[in-house]
């Protein structure tokens, strides 16, 4: 009696052993009873009676990435490019990520790898590098739309990189750089112009006042002998002529004041 007793003892504590489980804070373990689902247990401490439940799969909540690559695919404009991209990825529903699928680790990569070339063959080059961003987010939600039905939802999408082929590159830097010189020439041709009706209007002014024209001498010459020192010999009538200005200038600033 003793033996079968410490035998029942033994077989007991086995089986309470063999019952404890423990799942980690982002772990959640899917439980089948008599081989149908039965709950979803974690984090913690939890029980599996043997022989009647079983842990079907331990799901890891935390978000994951997927590095995905098109090479060689043909955008809307029929360039070849190389895409690369990071895809930031989540298990929302641990019983359907066990359940609806075998492996959605693999399915959420190989529908990012596809998507990812559905997207390039819809989308020009020009949109493609100048506006990453709205890729991003159409990738994200047309990945998020396929993986909802296995409990798994795509959190965002990064392109990392987008390779063009080496003659179209130079051809878009020698676009780029007649794109720069077409602007230079305009911003000098517009700086030509405004320079132009200044010096019209200048002209004008001096036409029609002839005091201002020989002002405008006098100070010329100021200005080209104030720092060398230089003597300039002038003819009598100019001299006369600009003393005659100086001295209307003169007056006309005292019958200001």
């Amino acid at each position: 009696m003793s033996i079968a007793l410490a035998a029942a003892a033994v077989i007991i504590l086995f089986i309470l052993v063999r019952s404890f489980r423990i799942a980690f804070e982002w772990q959640r373990a899917v439980i089948l009873r008599l081989g149908r689902f039965h709950k979803v247990k974690g984090p913690g401490i939890y029980l599996v009676f043997p022989f009647i439940d079983a842990v079907a799969q331990l799901i890891d909540l935390r978000i994951r990435t997927t590095i995905i690559t098109a090479e060689q695919a043909l955008t809307r404009d029929t360039v070849a490019v190389s895409v690369d991209a990071i895809v930031f990825w989540q298990v929302e529903n641990a019983e359907t990520a066990a359940i609806r699928i075998a492996d959605y680790q693999q399915a959420i990569e190989q529908v990012a790898q596809t998507t990812l070339r559905e997207m390039i063959g819809a989308t020009d080059l020009s949109r493609l590098l100048s506006d990453r961003k709205t890729a991003d987010e159409q990738l994200r939600q047309t990945i998020s739309m396929k993986t909802s039905n296995w409990g798994v939802t795509a959190r965002s999408v990064e392109i990392k990189d987008v390779v063009i082929p080496r003659e179209l590159q130079d051809a878009m830097s020698r676009q780029a750089q007649a794109e720069r010189e077409k602007d230079a020439r305009v911003t000098l041709a517009s700086a030509e112009q405004a320079i132009a009706e200044q010096i019209l209007g200048a002209a004008k002014l001096y036409g029609s006042d002839p005091n201002a024209l020989k002002l405008r001498q006098m100070n010329l010459l100021y200005e080209m002998n104030k720092d060398h020192g230089t003597t300039v010999l002038i003819p009598t009538e100019m001299a006369n002529s600009l003393g005659t200005v100086v001295a209307l200038a003169a007056a006309t600033k005292g019958d200001q004041r």
